[in-house]
């Protein structure tokens, strides 16, 4: 069985959509094809690819209680082309977004369910997570854990067995905590990879990061100030001069 899996996230590095993707990937079987949509160029690719896939899986994050705009162009071109054809597709979407909730996904579900009746191709259902934002953050995490970690074994030495001991431990026990808080969304999505296997419906289900919402507010507010110095400064070009508009003042 084959499955087209389109990342429709319009970041081009360290997006939500493109992890869950691969972790979902982890627990599948069958002929895999990992693609990306972010622009029209794209289209044409995806179309063809889909000609020969018995699933298609996308993912993508939550806009304005929506899909992404640049994916409702590829929508009404994939209506177009499956109707023409008569193809059967087995539709899945896996769906995130910044707030807590995934139940906030649900009117994202309600147009692709819409767009898929209306294609003629099969909806079986989707993921909403809640917390996409977070679970950037975890992804992080392991990674300073892990380099912090290998730091402390090169300081005290390959010969320091105890230090190598606790080293290893720490790290352990980080990854613990952090695939504990990610229970939720490792379970719904084994349970989805499980229903792509397979060919079936797996209906629409909603889960989260397990952390108290104080906490995660708090966690997201730190992760888009850090993002923010790397991407463009602190307010995002709010402090940066502004070029004057023909017939109005500065």
């Amino acid at each position: 069985m084959k499955t087209l899996m389109i990342n429709c996230s319009p970041k081009k590095r360290l997006s939500a959509s493109a992890f869950i993707l691969d972790l979902t990937g982890l627990f599948m079987r069958g002929n895999q094809v990992k693609d990306r949509l972010r622009t029209g160029a794209d289209h044409r690719r995806l179309l063809a690819e889909m000609e020969t896939a018995d699933n298609v899986l996308f993912a993508m994050p939550l806009y304005v209680d929506g899909v992404p705009a640049h994916v409702l162009p590829f929508l009404q071109a994939m209506e177009a082309h499956c109707r023409a054809r008569d193809l059967k597709k087995n539709i899945y979407v896996i769906a995130n977004n910044g707030f807590i909730e995934g139940r906030q996904n649900e009117p994202l579900f309600q147009i692709m369910e819409n767009f898929s009746r209306r294609s003629g191709l099969n909806w079986c259902g989707g993921l909403g997570i809640g917390g996409g934002v977070m679970m950037n953050v975890m992804r992080m995490m392991v990674m300073v854990f892990f380099a912090i970690s290998l730091l402390n074994l090169i300081i005290g030495g390959v010969q320091d067995s105890l230090l190598q001991t606790e080293a290893i431990r720490n790290l352990t026990r980080q990854v613990l905590v952090l695939i504990v808080l990610g229970s939720g969304i490792l379970a719904f999505d084994i349970r989805l990879a499980t229903c792509l296997n397979r060919g079936k419906a797996y209906g629409t289900h909603y889960t989260r990061i397990l952390l108290p919402s104080f906490i995660f507010i708090l966690c997201a507010d730190i992760f888009f100030v850090i993002i923010s110095l790397f991407q463009g400064g602190l307010f995002r070009g709010w402090l940066a001069k502004k070029k004057p508009t023909a017939g109005k003042p500065v």
